[in-house]
């Protein structure tokens, strides 16, 4: 059986395990604030976005965790969607990849409003473009459009790309990001889930000294977060498969993340890292 490689940084050396360090990582701040990606992060990498359901356990961990330090849920999600799907009042959500967020206390940010007719536009070509591509899974979100080729055949998934990629061409206000078995297109505006975690760290109060924050996510799109945090606090690659990231540490799957969200909770009672 072929061994398989560990998730590594871009220097090659392998990310060590959030679940062997956790006791560093609860005490390395006075203060914790927590933000977590969804999909392949709380939930399972499925074919289709509606069948991500957060499980019972991992809405508990993230509660019982949420009453003893902020938690922010950043997601390529619509608001509503992701704030419906985790269901847990008092934290912070920022869909659309940040493009959209609210919480607590009148926390309200729209980034791009004004996109919103050429997102139309483009959303019209897709589906003429991406209409003989079998497989092919178009989702629009207020502030993307995502298409899907998780289940289309190899030797069409360039088809799916030519697509997007002529959308854009079309609509050069938008650009092209790239997830897993996902091309999306965004405004073309310097925003992202980096940018969009700094902003909320200022807003809320935890860039400082004192904070440590704590970013955990498995999409590529979570890499702009790793390196925002990446001299500001900690960020952990969710990641069974073998990938290189800007992440600190590494999990294997949502049942590690789980764990490790037990772990903390239990690292901040004692440590007495309040919110």
């Amino acid at each position: 059986m072929m061994r398989r490689s560990p998730t590594h940084d871009s220097l090659g050396n392998k990310i060590p395990s959030a679940l062997d360090h956790v006791h560093e990582i609860a005490i390395r701040g006075r203060q914790l604030a927590v933000f977590l990606d969804y999909d392949g992060t709380l939930t399972p990498i499925v074919n289709r976005p509606e069948e991500a359901v957060l499980a019972d356990s991992m809405r508990q961990a993230v509660r019982t965790l949420a009453n003893r330090v902020p938690v922010a849920i950043l997601s390529g999600r619509d608001l509503e969607d992701i704030r419906r799907r985790v269901d847990i009042d008092g934290i912070v959500y920022a869909g659309s990849h940040g493009f959209d967020i609210a919480g607590p206390r009148g926390l309200h940010k729209q980034m791009a409003t004004e996109f919103l007719s050429i997102l139309d536009a483009a959303e019209k070509q897709l589906h003429e473009r991406l209409a003989g591509v079998s497989g092919a899974f178009l989702e629009r979100k207020r502030f993307s459009i995502a298409a899907h080729y998780r289940n289309v055949d190899d030797s069409d998934v360039f088809k799916v790309e030519q697509a997007v990629n002529e959308a854009a061409a079309h609509c050069r206000e938008l650009r092209v990001t790239v997830g897993k078995k996902v091309y999306e297109l965004q405004p073309n505006i310097d925003w992202d889930k980096g940018k969009a975690l700094i902003w909320l760290l200022d807003t809320l109060g935890l860039n400082q000294s004192k904070a440590l924050s704590l970013y955990i996510g498995d999409d590529l799109t979570d890499e702009n977060a790793f390196r925002a945090l990446r001299q500001l606090g900690i960020s952990i690659v969710v990641s069974e498969q073998p990938r290189s990231s800007a992440a600190h540490y590494a999990l294997k799957s949502p049942a590690e993340v789980e764990r490790f969200l037990h772990e903390l909770t239990t690292r901040a009672e004692k440590c007495e890292i309040y919110r």
